[in-house]
């Protein structure tokens, strides 16, 4: 477990480190990358995340670096009786600081704001040839319990 671990909300100032972590991904392939021209795309969805009332974006912060970070996303829907749940999306910690509880940490961050906000569940999505990221989840406590199904439009 990491002592020194900060948790916090993402700032436009922390984009260069969090596009450097979604490109260093070699499974999501979300063909993130770090030319600069594609900055513009990033500094748009982080303001369209960063004003909505429904999504929130997070850093894990150690030493003053960015190590991780995660997105929520929350859905009401009328099953469930009007439920609201959560979705836990874009997980990612830096490569060389995973195995320090990092992860744990974030997830379980998002899950008291969860419970802080009265939803029914949580849940996520993991790439299928995440097999550590599958039992990394199953260990807090997460079931495998529906497939998922894609369809890339872009």
């Amino acid at each position: 477990m990491t002592d020194n671990l900060l948790i916090r909300r993402a700032r436009e100032t922390d984009l260069a480190a969090l596009i450097a972590l979604f490109a260093a991904d070699n499974i999501g392939g979300h063909a993130d990358t770090t030319e600069a021209a594609a900055f513009e795309d990033y500094l748009r969805a982080f303001h369209v995340i960063d004003a909505s009332q429904n999504e929130q974006l997070f850093v894990a912060e150690q030493d003053g670096e960015v190590v991780g970070t995660f997105q929520i996303l929350f859905n009401r829907t009328l099953t469930g009786r009007g439920s609201l749940s959560m979705i836990i999306e874009a997980v990612q910690t830096r490569g060389d600081m995973r195995g320090q509880g990092i992860g744990a940490q974030m997830i379980g961050y998002a899950i008291q704001e969860a419970k802080r906000r009265d939803c029914r569940l949580v849940q996520l999505t993991s790439n299928m040839a995440r097999t550590d990221a599958h039992r990394f989840y199953e260990r807090l406590g997460f079931a495998k319990s529906h497939f998922g199904f894609k369809m890339t439009l872009k």
